[in-house]
């Protein structure tokens, strides 16, 4: 049973469905070659995949090319279906950082024959996350700033202004489809400059005033 917390008010809560958003930055679906979307892509992640601050991602063998994909984090705190874009954010218990782990290989290979991706994106160590900060340290969650460094070197930076989707919506959409409960995560997708690790790379995903998940990758 995999857990998360807000430590600065002693809230753990059990992980339950982690539901990701893809192509949700105009940029990062230009680099990839991919059409706009024209409703959120989602996809799923099992609470296996996470890993916390300090751990290890680890390559699957059945993969040469693994990139990262650094994004926000949302919490959600209670129950709720078919919610109301103008009531998403009172079901938003904290926000957090992620690094979405993706087997871009074995990712585009199953694409090209209409098959269904979740071993690419659902393995284990696939989704390093934060603590969690409360939802009212976050006084907008468009107007922060995601940061990714490999080996200190910066290779993400963007605002989450630019989500084609944003926080509201990618609540009310998905609680349309799915019921949202406590401890349901969602990951709101990656901004350009996406790219591949190797063993031996240090990984660090950085929202100034939310948090930071620095990882290794064996």
């Amino acid at each position: 049973m995999k857990t998360v917390s807000i430590p600065t008010t002693d809230n753990e809560y059990i992980i339950g469905k982690i539901l990701c958003i893809g192509r949700n930055y105009v940029d990062h679906i230009k680099e990839l070659g991919n059409e706009a979307p024209t409703a959120p892509v989602v996809f799923m992640k099992p609470a296996t995949a996470v890993i916390g601050n300090g751990e290890q991602v680890v390559i699957p063998s059945y993969s040469s090319d693994c990139h990262y994909e650094a994004e926000l984090a949302v919490l959600i705190g209670r129950d709720g279906k078919d919610i109301a874009e103008s009531d998403a954010l009172t079901y938003v218990a904290g926000y957090g950082v992620a690094i979405d782990m993706t087997l871009r290989d074995v990712q585009d290979s199953l694409k090209k024959k209409g098959l269904p991706w979740d071993i690419a994106k659902g393995f284990d160590t696939s989704c390093p996350l934060s603590d969690f900060v409360p939802a009212d340290r976050v006084a907008d969650p468009q107007n922060l700033t995601i940061r990714l460094l490999l080996n200190g070197q910066e290779r993400q930076n963007c605002s989450t202004g630019l989500m084609i989707n944003r926080v509201a919506r990618i609540i009310s959409y998905l609680s349309g489809v799915f019921t949202l409960e406590e401890g349901d995560i969602i990951l709101t997708g990656t901004p350009a400059g996406v790219g591949r690790v190797q063993v031996g790379d240090r990984l660090e995903a950085v929202i100034e005033g939310v948090g930071t998940v620095a990882v290794g990758v064996v």
